[in-house]
């Protein structure tokens, strides 16, 4: 039998995967499972990006 390749996911099901991560991870009290759930929105993070999404950086606005 060949072997099936997997169907890359939309990217916006991954932003909006990365996103909830993101959010659930920060609400989250501190500890080893918050560790884990940050990492893992990282990972969704970094694979969204890959896909050409762009993520908003945090902190001051440019100047103009």
């Amino acid at each position: 039998m060949a072997d099936e390749k997997k169907a890359p996911r939309p990217k916006l099901d991954l932003e909006a995967e990365a996103e909830a991560a993101l959010q659930a991870a920060r609400t989250m009290p501190p500890g080893p499972e918050r560790t884990e759930a940050m990492k893992k929105a990282g990972i969704l993070r970094n694979a969204a990006e890959l896909r050409g999404i762009c993520f908003a950086k945090r902190g001051r606005p440019a100047k103009t």
